[in-house]
């Protein structure tokens, strides 16, 4: 007997769509995928997907709050409010991102991270944390602070590799600050993917920290240099390594505003698309009504207002962080940049389970791999969500 039956309706496989398929769960695991009528329905669960989509879940790889709540708020409620706001639309396995800050700050949210390990009940799997600093140029500091960026000494970072509690899964940094291509050599060892942000490093900077283990560029065009003249000579920034360098991963924060449809047409011609990865790198106010809102933690903060779909600095002269959602970025590849729907889906399931090398059990409807599960229309619209098997209450 199986757990569910999800049939009459087109599932996103491993290899591609599957019109009038269905997908057999069983203990939270995929047990069978196929096509046509499914061989029993003998289930607990029966789901008549009456044409809708079946995909794997959304993987996050960079996010810093929703449903009003930042990570770096330092409490479990926090992670816990925000990660369900993001299972609600599809984000079944996420990756709590913190910004440059005091080492204080930075060690609460490591430790309610750690605490909201323990809860499990309508949560998305929390895939480990992504350090968004604080080793960058102050001169792209974008919506961050440039008075809590640092340079990197061995007794700092060793320090809070040591309070992490193994839990740092990605680490975002600038690689012309002096230290970072040390770091990142630090960080291979651990395990920990070395990316590369908020930087003003040409591209033969980026040749050298790939050598150090530098291998994904954070939100890609936003905090980070691109092509310049200096006495006449063109020089290549971190832009264009992203578009020279097939074996770096880039992040898209597509919600249409960060990055216009026109430029992700331009991007999908030039790029590989299976080292593309869709973020929201989305604020507190994600999921949560256009307004006044604040960037950052509830200590450390600024004003910012919510329109037209995007956090705006306070003179409307810059952007404060998205306030996307999973399923607002696959809408936004399909409608706007024109991409097949199996492959916006890929870069939100596949291709950020490969980068953090958890392919292996979840990312694709597969036999063998976690019933990670969403539902969603014709629209994007997410219907129902699953987490190892479970539906969770959306």
């Amino acid at each position: 007997m199986y757990d569910i039956i999800f049939y009459n309706g087109t599932i996103l496989g491993a290899n591609g769509p599957i019109i009038n398929g269905y997908v057999l769960v069983k203990d939270g695991v995929i047990a069978r995928v196929g096509t046509g009528k499914p061989p029993c329905f003998d289930a607990v669960e029966t789901v008549d997907l009456n044409g809708d989509v079946l995909s794997p879940g959304f993987i996050d790889i960079h996010t810093h709050g929703a449903g009003g709540s930042d990570f770096m708020d330092g409490t479990v409620d926090a992670v816990l409010t925000a990660s369900r706001m993001h299972l609600r639309h599809g984000t079944t396995t996420l990756c709590p991102t913190s910004v440059a800050s005091e080492d204080e700050e930075l060690f609460g949210f490591m430790d309610s991270y750690q605490q909201a390990r323990s809860v499990h009940e309508n949560m998305p799997h929390l895939a480990g944390m992504h350090l968004e600093g604080p080793y960058f140029s102050p001169n792209q500091a974008g919506a961050q602070q440039p008075e809590r960026m640092k340079q990197p000494f061995p007794d700092h970072y060793i320090k809070i590799l040591e309070r992490s509690h193994g839990n740092i899964v990605r680490w975002s940094s600038a690689p012309e600050v002096p230290g970072v291509m040390e770091l990142g050599d630090i960080l291979v060892r651990n395990g920990i993917i070395p990316a590369i942000a908020h930087t003003d490093a040409d591209f033969s900077v980026v040749k050298r920290a790939m050598g150090h283990g530098y291998s994904l560029l954070t939100h890609f065009y936003s905090g980070m240099s691109q092509l310049k003249r200096v006495n006449g000579h063109r020089i290549l920034g971190v832009v264009e390594a992203g578009y020279l360098y097939d074996e770096l991963y880039i992040e898209l924060i597509a919600d249409g505003i960060h990055l216009p449809g026109e430029l992700l047409q331009l991007i999908l011609k030039c790029k590989a698309h299976d080292h593309i990865i869709l973020v929201t790198d989305s604020m507190r106010a994600a999921g949560m009504p256009e307004g006044p809102s604040i960037l950052g933690s509830l200590k450390n903060n600024f004003e910012v207002i919510v329109e037209d779909g995007v956090a705006k600095m306070p003179d409307r002269q810059g952007f404060a962080g998205s306030v996307a959602t999973a399923d607002r970025l696959i809408r936004v590849m399909v409608y706007e940049a024109g991409l097949p729907l199996h492959e916006a889906v890929d870069m939100i399931t596949k291709n950020p389970a490969k980068l953090l090398r958890i392919d292996y059990k979840t990312g694709s409807i597969a036999e063998g791999k976690a019933a990670d599960l969403v539902v969603f229309d014709k629209d994007i619209q997410v219907k129902q969500v699953y987490v190892d098997g479970n539906r969770v209450s959306l």
